[in-house]
């Protein structure tokens, strides 16, 4: 029978032997790369009148869509009124782009209604439109874009602020009224279209928002929040109705 002890022993010296050749640096630090995270971020809201839904780009780069229960990518995107990636921020490099809203569903895929190029610069956060009355001959939309310049946060107030995205409208003024108290603060002075007015403190609670042309009530801020109140629809649309299209005050909290 053959001796396994013997054809064990050398192998074990062998590898003994390469083990004493090798010299450990314990202080020696590894160091490990990772890629930069983007230090800048985007926005995206398809506020357009009668526009269909959208996928965003920068550039060539898909930064929003939605998957469909198989895995595949829906056909459903960003709805006229919605806002991408959930309401919450996309990460991106600073540098140029051309930000794009195209559209999602079979028909016409991935034909772009909306171009603008934007500068993005480095640690600035920004919110891009598209905006107006979607023409429905050329497949286009208006956009536009702003630069989200966010508060120092004290925690015993929310913040506020308009941009007005109502294309055929005149500046308009939002004003908050505390349901509780029935105190009234203006939010910035008259907003013109593309434009967007300063954060401002207020108490957190519930309040009634205007602007003259639309009404929304019972809008709860809360404390050490940061929020986007946006005027978008038709101003020629009664806004008391039920039109997709009419006067609306939309409510998105960017911090």
């Amino acid at each position: 029978m053959m001796n396994i002890k013997r054809l064990v022993a050398p192998a074990a010296l062998v590898c003994a032997a390469a083990l004493a050749g090798c010299s450990f640096d314990k202080t020696a630090v590894q160091e490990i790369t990772t890629p930069d995270v983007p230090s800048s971020a985007v926005k995206f809201f398809n506020f357009g009148v009668g526009t269909p839904s959208v996928n965003f780009y920068a550039n060539d780069t898909k930064l929003t869509a939605i998957t469909s229960t198989t895995g595949a990518e829906s056909t459903t995107g960003v709805a006229q009124g919605g806002t991408g990636n959930g309401g919450f921020y996309n990460a991106i490099a600073p540098g140029q782009y051309t930000l794009t809203g195209k559209i999602s569903a079979a028909t016409d895929k991935d034909l772009a209604i909306s171009n603008l190029a934007a500068q993005i610069a480095d640690g600035k956060y920004y919110s891009y439109y598209i905006s107006g009355i979607y023409n429905t001959t050329s497949k286009s939309a208006e956009s536009f874009i702003v630069e989200d310049a966010l508060p120092a946060v004290d925690p015993a107030f929310a913040y506020i602020r308009f941009v007005n995205a109502i294309s055929n409208s005149t500046p308009q003024s939002l004003s908050v009224k505390q349901t509780t108290t029935g105190a009234v603060v203006a939010i910035g002075g008259a907003t013109a279209y593309k434009a967007a007015s300063g954060f401002i403190a207020i108490p957190a609670g519930t309040y009634d928002l205007t602007t003259g042309l639309v009404v929304r009530t019972g809008v709860s801020f809360a404390n050490g929040r940061v929020y986007t109140i946006a005027a978008r629809g038709d101003a020629t649309i009664s806004s008391t109705g039920t039109s997709a299209n009419r006067p609306q005050l939309d409510n998105t909290a960017n911090r």
